[in-house]
C-alpha cells in the first residue's frame, strides 16, 4: 500500500533524509511524508535488497550489518551511543524494537538505559570502569573550599553591614529595641526601614533580610500614602486622654466619645491608643498596713462582699493607704459609698493615727440625713478597734463590719478605689519638684475629679455625682 502511494523517487528520497538525519521523525517532519509504518517498511525491503545483492548494509547512526550484528551487540556500549538511542526512541519517537534491532540490543536494554539515566542522570549512562570512584579529597582540595573567596567575603560584609543599617533605623525611625525581633515587626514598619535604605541597597536583598514578601510592600507602601480616615477621632482621643490625666483607658474614652456624638467601636480606639502611644500607668507597690494585733473584740463580717447598694448611705467602706513623697510619708484616709463609688468623706496627712480617721468619720455623720444608719465596713487595722472610733460608732447609731485577718478581698471595693488612685494620680511620676503639701492638694484635687467628672462604665459613662443627679438624689 505504501508503494501505491509513494513513487519510487519519493521513497528513495525519504531513506536518503532518513540516512543522512538518523531520525524518522526527522524525516517526516522535513518532507512531510510519509507514515512512520511506511518508511519502516521500506527502510526493510531496502535493506533485504542490499543483503542480498552485497551481503551487508550501511546506514549512517542506525546501520547494521548482518556479518557484525552479534559482535556489536557484544560490545559495551558508550554513554554517547546511550543517550542518542534514548533521544530517538523517547524525543523523536522512533519505534523501540526497530532502534534495538537497529543497534544490535533488546529493547529490555533500552528501557534499563532510560531507567538508570531517570535516576542518576548522565552519570548512570557510563560503564563502571569510567565512573568516577567515590573516595576522600586530597587535603590540599579541603583546604581550598574552606577558603572563601573575595567575592564570598564581599558578599558577607555587605550582609552585615544590612543587618547594623537595619537596627540603625530601627533605633532611630521607630524608637524600638535594638533587640527587637525583626520578623516580629509590623509591616508598615518594615515599609519605612526599606524606604530609608532603598538607596544604598537593592530591594529584593531588604525585603529578603526583613522577610517581607514584595506585594505586601508595595501594598503597606500604598496603603500609608492614603489619606488617614481616623484622623479627626485621632486627634479627639488624644485631647481627651490628656484631659482627663492620662488615667482613660479605651472603654472610658469610648463613653466620652459616644456622649460627645462620636461613634468608633471599641477595637478601633483601643487600636488607635497603641498607635498613639496612649498607655495607663500600672505599677504594684507594697501596701501600707494598719494591723498591730487584736487591741479589742472583732465584729462579725456583715457586708460579707456584698458591695452592692440599692441606695446612698446604707454601705460605706473605709481603709487607708500610703504614698512614699521625698519629704516623708502621706496618708489618705478615705470612706466610700457601695452605691455610686462616691468618695464620701477623705482627710489626708502625715501620720496614721486615730485623729485622722476620727476627723473623716465626724465629717461622714454630718453628712447623713435623720434616719440614716449605714453599715462601715473596715479592715482589722487598729485604728478601727482603737476606742475612739468605737464610741463614735454606738454613739451615733451606726453597724459596725470588719474583714477577715489578711484577706484584702472581704474590702476590695476599697482597694480598688485605692489602686486606680495611685494608678492614675501617683505612679509613674516625678515628685521631687513637688512639697509635701502641693501633693496633699493634688490628691485632693484628684478625688473631687473623681466624684465629679470620671466617668465609670458601671454607672452608663457617668460620673458619681451626675449619676446621682440622674436619678435625682442629692449628690
Amino acid at each position: 500500500m505504501a508503494g501505491k502511494m509513494y513513487t519510487k523517487e519519493q521513497q528513495e528520497q525519504a531513506l536518503k533524509e532518513f540516512e543522512l538525519l538518523g531520525s524518522v521523525t526527522a524525516v517526516i517532519h522535513k518532507l512531510g511524508y510519509p507514515s512512520r509504518a511506511a518508511l519502516y517498511q521500506w527502510y526493510e525491503h531496502k535493506k533485504v535488497d542490499c543483503l542480498n545483492n552485497h551481503g551487508t548494509m550501511k546506514f549512517n547512526k542506525g546501520s547494521i550489518t548482518s556479518e557484525n550484528s552479534e559482535k556489536k551487540h557484544k560490545e559495551i556500549a558508550s554513554a554517547k551511543l546511550k543517550m542518542e538511542v534514548l533521544r530517538r526512541c523517547f524525543e523523536d519517537g522512533e519505534d523501540v524494537e526497530y532502534v534495538a534491532r537497529d543497534i544490535g540490543y533488546c529493547r529490555n536494554t533500552i528501557y534499563q538505559w532510560r531507567k538508570d539515566y531517570l535516576k542518576k542522570g548522565v552519570v548512570g549512562l557510563m560503564p563502571l570502569q569510567k565512573r568516577i570512584p567515590r573516595e576522600k579529597l586530597p587535603k590540599k582540595i579541603n583546604k581550598d573550599i574552606s577558603n572563601p573567596t573575595v567575592t564570598e567575603m564581599q558578599e558577607k560584609i555587605k550582609g552585615l553591614q544590612l543587618d547594623v543599617d537595619i537596627l540603625k533605623e530601627t533605633i532611630n525611625i521607630l524608637k524600638k529595641d535594638p533587640g527587637v525581633d525583626m520578623t516580629a515587626i509590623k509591616n508598615r514598619e518594615k515599609v519605612v526601614i526599606v524606604d530609608a535604605l532603598k538607596n544604598k541597597y537593592s530591594l529584593s536583598m531588604l525585603l529578603a533580610k526583613l522577610n517581607f514578601a514584595k506585594s505586601s510592600y508595595y501594598y503597606q507602601r500604598n496603603a500609608t500614602r492614603q489619606p488617614d480616615k481616623y484622623f479627626t477621632f485621632r486627634k479627639k482621643i488624644i485631647t481627651l486622654f490628656h484631659e482627663n490625666r492620662e488615667c482613660y483607658g479605651y472603654r472610658r474614652i469610648y463613653g466620652k466619645l459616644k456622649k460627645t456624638g462620636y461613634t468608633l467601636s471599641e477595637k478601633v480606639i483601643q487600636r488607635l491608643m497603641k498607635e498613639e502611644n496612649l498607655t495607663v500607668w500600672h505599677a504594684k507597690k507594697k501596701k501600707y498596713s494598719s494591723y498591730q494585733g487584736e487591741i479589742s473584740l472583732g465584729v462579725e463580717n456583715i457586708i460579707s462582699r456584698d458591695f452592692h447598694a440599692n441606695k446612698p448611705n446604707t454601705k460605706w467602706l473605709t481603709d487607708i493607704t500610703e504614698f512614699s513623697h521625698p519629704e516623708g510619708k502621706v496618708y489618705l484616709s478615705a470612706l466610700i459609698d457601695c452605691f455610686d463609688g462616691k468618695v464620701v468623706t477623705w482627710t489626708i496627712g502625715n501620720n496614721p493615727n486615730a485623729k485622722l480617721v476620727n476627723t473623716m468619720l465626724e465629717r461622714a455623720i454630718d453628712s447623713l440625713i435623720d434616719g440614716e444608719c449605714p453599715i462601715i465596713h473596715s479592715d482589722r487595722g487598729c485604728h478601727y478597734r482603737w476606742f475612739g472610733w468605737i464610741n463614735l460608732m454606738k454613739k451615733f447609731g451606726l453597724t459596725r463590719s470588719m474583714s477577715k485577718k489578711g484577706c484584702s478581698p472581704d474590702n476590695s471595693a476599697c482597694e480598688g478605689f485605692f489602686g486606680r488612685l495611685k494608678n492614675e494620680m501617683y505612679y509613674g511620676k516625678s515628685w521631687n519638684n513637688t512639697s509635701i503639701k502641693e501633693f496633699m492638694i493634688l490628691i485632693d484635687e484628684y478625688i473631687c475629679w473623681y466624684n465629679n467628672k470620671r466617668i465609670k462604665v458601671s454607672l452608663g459613662f457617668k460620673s458619681p455625682v451626675e449619676y446621682r443627679k440622674s436619678l435625682g438624689i442629692s449628690a
